[in-house]
């Protein structure tokens, strides 16, 4: 079934916000320019006055979550494992992209949510996520697969309750930060959920579930969310879909000056950011079968790991450019589970005490890219 819906003139792009929620500090490109940086900082005004005034100390830790399907079970063990060590910090900024966006928000709130995080990699399984719709996909339809199952579970995880508690973290000067794509520019959208969550009533909490539900929607696979937008008094709508379909792990955007902002504040504490892969980062060899899905299916996810390891370099040079101390975490190549669904609870559960386990015991993280 093709998907009717009004898209705004090119000309107008620019000015869009999202319906009922106009707000020019809720989201910004991933790929922004300096000029667009500099009109989204000029609105932020507010939230940059809570980073320098509020309680400062000499360390500043950031976490990126990138995405990774089921896979993702090994960023949350990674993180229950943390907190068991004793020596997981308290993050100033959460970022994550496609199954990292749905761990993003409990990281950012912290270990008093490890076990709806360890809940939703370990007890759930591909009926839970998706329902399959083979048919429609192929004869015209947006997708092979229905997202409301994992529309249902973001819902059941990400409530009122938990939208207060977000928006009081980002009255302190923290930031959640989630990536998706929207298809019609062709561009990466980094949103500050912390900003929605202030709003505070039904359509920020809707917002804030699509924006989750968006970034975790694998294209084909997952129908695109549609965000109502509005520019000069006319009502359209965007497509979104996975953020991995353009940067698969993100901080900020690349022409940030941290290290220039902090010096404005007079402020250096020590500045580290922890970067967890949920994949592995080096190629992995496998017999690929003659078939059109099979080499459909083996060419994605070889787009997406050169992507992923692409990101990885791009945060590890922003990191050296702004003095951070660069951390990384990812699965590691001699890992040889294999998964039997797109998303297997027997694998992720192995794969989450893998991860635990890791961080348990004290875990070694990378100091750079494999690739460097």
């Amino acid at each position: 079934m093709t998907v009717r819906r009004a898209l705004l003139p090119s000309e107008l792009v620019a000015q869009e916000d999202v319906a009922g929620i106009e707000s020019k500090k809720i989201r910004i490109w991933g790929d922004a320019t300096r000029a667009e940086l500099a009109a989204n900082l000029a609105a932020n005004t507010n939230q940059i006055g809570r980073l320098e005034s509020s309680n400062r100390s000499d360390q500043e830790s950031y976490l990126v979550l990138s995405g990774g399907g089921q896979n993702g079970a090994f960023g949350a063990g990674l993180l229950n494992g943390w907190t068991k060590a004793g020596t997981r910090p308290d993050f100033r900024i959460v970022t994550g992209v496609s199954t990292g966006a749905l761990i993003a928000p409990f990281a950012y709130l912290g270990p008093s949510y490890d076990a709806i995080i360890k809940e939703f990699y370990t007890t759930h399984s591909t009926k839970d996520i998706v329902k399959y719709r083979v048919a429609s996909g192929v004869l015209g339809g947006v997708s092979v697969g229905d997202s409301k199952p994992l529309a249902g579970l973001i819902a059941k995880y990400i409530t009122r309750d938990t939208l207060r508690e977000i928006a009081a973290e980002h009255q302190k000067g923290r930031y959640l930060l989630v990536g998706t794509t929207n298809l019609d520019a062709g561009r990466p959208v980094i949103w500050n959920m912390g900003e929605i969550a202030q709003v505070g009533d039904d359509r920020a909490l809707k917002l804030f579930r699509s924006v989750i539900l968006a970034s975790a929607s694998i294209p084909g696979a997952f129908p695109p969310v549609m965000i109502d937008v509005s520019a000069d008094g006319k009502l359209g709508q965007e497509m979104h879909v996975d953020g991995g379909t353009t940067d698969n792990a993100i901080l900020v955007p690349f022409h940030i000056n941290l290290k220039d902002l902090y010096k404005r504040f007079k402020w250096k504490p020590k500045r580290k950011v922890y970067v967890i892969i949920n994949s592995t980062l080096s190629p992995r060899r496998k017999r690929v079968k003659a078939g059109t899905f099979s080499i459909a299916a083996r060419s994605i996810n070889t787009l997406i790991k050169r992507l992923t390891i692409s990101d990885t370099q791009r945060l590890y040079d922003f990191a050296q450019r702004n003095e951070i101390q660069f951390y990384l975490a990812g699965i590691p190549i001699q890992y040889n589970e294999k998964s039997k669904e797109l998303f297997d609870k027997a694998y992720m559960k192995k794969l989450f005490s893998y991860g635990y386990n890791l961080a348990k015991s004290g875990y070694k993280w990378g100091r750079k890219p494999p690739d460097t």
